[in-house]
């Protein structure tokens, strides 16, 4: 399964330990919306695929 996640927000401790305790056994890609603003890649990235969870 693959699992995008985007961030919308550099990620704290926290949430980075939950990032990687979710991607267990996935193929996980991350889209930093603070840091990249292409969002032909990002439209891409969402159709290609299966699940994308977005973070504040």
């Amino acid at each position: 399964m693959s699992l995008l996640y985007i961030l919308k927000t550099e990620p704290n401790e926290s949430t980075q330990l939950l990032l990687e305790a979710m991607a267990q056994g996935k193929t996980a890609t991350r889209y930093n919306l603070y840091q990249e603003s292409d969002y032909d890649k990002l439209v891409e990235l969402i159709f290609a695929n299966q699940e994308i969870i977005s973070w504040w």
